[in-house]
């Protein structure tokens, strides 16, 4: 595995520290407002970079779609959880709010962190898990009501009709996944509200940010 130069250094300590607290890579937008990188093509170089030394793997051309495949010394600080749990707990981190309705800009920043008993949670091996809170009934039909939490094990791709957590031009949002050729439709569970629809060939981007995979739920 080759060395990293300084910026390539700080492109991907950006992205492990984002990843950390947020649960999901930031936009090659983001990237460079964070590292004063001002071209999209000058970020994109240094994540050519990243990827050919096998530090990240990106999935197609989504901007979020980077995973970290490794970490050098430097970087070992965001190899561990922000927080450790308990021997028999998870401690899941609350990044803020997910719309189950029209999509809303999500908070993008752990408010806290729960912990929970693992059965609670359908894990899919070692992804990692963040949780939202939903604002919003259109959800209501799959049991994903107004003032939840979400649990939300983190991937880049859906199958048909899998409940996701998709991010449409920087907004967040909870339905059904239906990828139709050059569309997504992301249909609620509400049949008062109509689906979204997303035309990927009109430059809107649309990125999967997990499967939910649990809903946690207080009862007054």
């Amino acid at each position: 595995m080759k060395d990293l130069t300084g910026r390539q250094l700080q492109v991907l300590g950006f992205i492990a520290e984002t990843i950390r607290d947020r649960g999901f890579p930031p936009t090659i937008r983001e990237i460079g407002n964070a590292l004063g990188i001002k071209s999209t093509n000058g970020v994109n170089d240094h994540l050519k970079a990243l990827e050919r030394k096998g530090f990240i793997a990106r999935e197609g051309s989504q901007s979020r779609a980077i995973m970290i495949m490794n970490l050098p010394d430097e970087l070992s600080e965001f190899s561990t959880r922000p927080s450790e749990p308990g021997p028999e707990t998870l401690s899941i981190p609350l990044l803020g709010r997910i719309a189950a309705g029209a999509p809303i800009e999500a908070i993008e920043s752990a408010e806290e962190h729960i912990q929970v008993d693992p059965s609670m949670i359908q894990t899919r091996g070692s992804a990692p898990i963040f949780a939202l809170r939903v604002t919003g009934d259109s959800m209501i039909g799959d049991g994903i009501f107004d003032g939840d939490i979400i649990f939300i094990s983190k991937q880049h791709e859906a199958r048909k009709g899998e409940i996701v957590a998709v991010m449409v031009d920087g907004n967040a949002t909870v339905k059904r996944y239906y990828r139709e050729g050059d569309k997504l439709r992301l249909a609620p569970s509400n049949p008062e509200m109509e689906d979204i629809i997303v035309d990927l060939t009109d430059a809107r981007e649309a990125v999967v940010l997990g499967k939910v995979v649990g809903v946690y739920r207080k009862i007054d």
